[in-house]
């Protein structure tokens, strides 16, 4: 016969204990991607995952020699700023000094920034009313500065509630960039730009002889308008 002189191969042995192994194998297999699908979150479209319900930003122009600072106060009268940049649930994420400062490290080596840009956090909701301010801390062009203010709410999905520059034109000029409305589940349910100062809120605090603003943690007195550190 042919395969007596090695013309067809052979067949290998019938292992039982190895197929029963390999099925074994396969079973462990698909139980372990069943159960990365089961603890692997929905991705959903649109949907952002983040620990904050708002932010708002406020930039100008790259460059710019000139000092603008963001301002917020929330419902209850704390007031996140450059001095205080956790106060409640807002938190000051960057404060940018313009020509002054503003560097960023690469491999040890400051590098100065063009990005002329501050931000502010939202963490939490508090029903009431916001109050959104730019302040020009120091007008080194002596020309108007047009800031562009941004308000966006981030859940359950991003939705920009206010998009709109703001001109400021000389050291010390503050102006409201908006002023906003939640009721308690954190829905806006108004936006205005009436003017609200809130330099004059720590101005009064000076004037009454108060050493600490109780909402902000700082001390105040002798400062009639507040200095960088």
């Amino acid at each position: 016969m042919m395969d007596e002189f090695g013309l067809y191969p052979r067949e290998e042995p019938f292992d039982p204990f190895s197929v029963m192994l390999f099925k074994a194998l396969q079973v462990v297999a698909f139980l372990f991607f069943l159960a990365l699908l089961a603890i692997s979150p929905d991705s959903k479209e649109g949907k952002v995952d983040s620990k904050a319900e708002f932010i708002i930003t406020m930039d100008w122009p790259d460059n710019h020699p000139d000092d603008l600072d963001l301002f917020v106060q929330d419902p209850i009268g704390n007031i996140a700023w450059y001095r205080h940049r956790e106060a409640g649930f807002l938190t000051l994420d960057r404060d940018d000094r313009g020509g002054a400062n503003d560097f960023i490290l690469v491999n040890g080596r400051k590098i100065a920034s063009p990005i002329r840009e501050e931000i502010v956090t939202v963490r939490g909701i508090v029903r009431g009313e916001y109050t959104v301010n730019v302040s020009h801390f120091q007008a080194t062009t002596g020309q108007p500065v047009q800031a562009t203010v941004k308000v966006q709410k981030l859940n359950p999905t991003a939705q920009v509630i206010f998009d709109d520059k703001v001109t400021v034109d000389h050291t010390g000029d503050e102006k409201t960039a908006l002023r906003f409305w939640l009721d308690a589940e954190g829905k806006v349910i108004d936006v205005q730009r009436r003017p609200k100062s809130l330099m004059e809120t720590f101005r009064n605090v000076s004037r009454n002889g108060a050493d600490l603003d109780p909402k902000t943690g700082v001390s105040m007195t002798g400062d009639r308008v507040p200095r960088h550190e």
